[in-house]
């Protein structure tokens, strides 16, 4: 689909309110501490200003009642423009999804407003050996009374050490099929019992273990129905694989064009490296991959506008798989293409690089998304 103009004009206000606020590599220093944290409070609390914040959520819950397209919108060219901290909203804006399909009125009044003021929200679900298969969760949950008492470890948990709540998976029954028992919580982040540990990678601090150790919470914690939390989970995917896919898509037009723009400036020969043909079919090649895995996407995302959602596993797990692999290439190539500049953070393209590497894996591994594509043909 093509954006309209009003669609247009709000992707312009967020490109020049990134090239004002983050423009430059001292900017985002600035904002990040010499990127040893990994959210701009400050940033988020602007871009709530302006109520780009939660523009996609339920009026009624405090957000900003437009589509999912608007939402791809903001993501796109918000990672285009490399605004620190779109990570954290984005992890909670898929929170949200389940607490918006599944959760009570306070639930989805407390995240959505949280969300549309720059707070953060989190989801614990992966354990050590348990990532892709969900279902064999071991964390567990065991009703006391009016209460349930947690027990386990959950790790690479996005953005927990700066979140207000983390959308928590657990085992309350081990009796049946492994899908079956388990059940989704509401945990605040300062709840006693709960201890958090960064997860060291290549970029500033983001991931987490997240340990509970007698960790109580209220049974009207409960998100949805007990026993229920497979089913829950299941819902809602089709979102968070185009979230994931909308901000792949602004970093890959990123690294192209950062890129383009080193290529043009840069002389060797006599010319411009951006005259010689096998450096030219290259670029080709990454914008048109860009434009095409674009175009899909906002198809899709109209899709989940016009109320088709539960209908798009295919279609969300191809925009996830290709975007995610666009933004990868697009960010490798660019800084083959800008040779040693590449290579230095003084031009930004090894940000890229590091940025694009765990897309592919988190949010259910391409792998995972292949066999979603596959099953949907056999």
């Amino acid at each position: 689909m093509q954006l309209d103009a009003e669609r247009l004009e709000f992707a312009k206000a967020i490109e020049d309110f990134c090239a004002r606020e983050c423009g430059t590599l001292a900017q985002r220093d600035e904002l990040t501490d010499n990127e040893t944290v990994a959210t701009s409070f400050e940033l988020l609390r602007k871009m709530s200003d302006l109520g780009w914040l939660g523009v996609s959520l339920p009026e009624e819950y405090g957000g900003g009642g437009a589509g999912f397209v608007d939402e791809c919108v903001f993501i796109e060219e918000a990672h285009r423009g490399l605004a620190p901290g779109l990570l954290a909203y984005t992890t909670g804006l898929t929170a949200a999804q389940t607490y918006l399909k599944w959760g009570n009125d306070e639930q989805k009044k407390t995240i959505v407003s949280n969300l549309a003021a720059g707070r953060i929200e989190a989801i614990a679900l992966s354990e050590p050996g348990t990532g892709s298969d969900l279902g064999a969760v071991r964390t567990k949950a065991v009703r006391d009374g009016d209460e349930y008492v947690i027990d386990g470890q959950k790790t690479w948990i996005s953005t927990a050490h700066v979140a207000e709540h983390m959308l928590t998976l657990v085992r309350e029954d081990a009796s049946g099929p492994k899908h079956a028992g388990l059940t989704l919580l509401m945990v605040p982040c300062d709840t006693p019992g709960i201890e958090m540990r960064e997860v060291r990678t290549m970029e500033a601090r983001t991931c987490n273990d997240v340990f509970f150790t007698q960790a109580r919470v209220p049974v009207s914690a409960v998100v949805g129905e007990p026993g229920q939390g497979w089913k829950q989970l299941m819902r809602g995917l089709s979102v968070e694989r185009m979230i994931i896919a909308a901000f792949s898509i602004g970093a890959a037009r990123r690294s192209l064009e950062d890129a383009v723009a080193y290529m043009k400036q840069r002389d060797a020969f006599g010319q411009s490296i951006s005259e010689f043909q096998a450096l030219r079919h290259r670029v080709a090649d990454i914008a048109t991959d860009i434009a095409t895995t674009r175009a899909f996407i906002y198809d899709v995302a109209q899709a989940i506008d016009d109320g088709r959602e539960d209908d798009l596993a295919r279609e969300s797990a191809m925009a996830k798989m290709r975007a995610t692999e666009v933004a990868k290439r697009a960010a490798l190539e660019g800084m083959q293409l800008m040779g040693g500049a590449g290579y230095a953070r003084e031009y930004g393209m090894e940000f890229q690089v590091r940025r694009a590497l765990a897309p592919p894996i988190f949010g259910g591994t391409n792998e995972i998304q292949r066999e979603i594509i596959a099953k949907s043909i056999f």
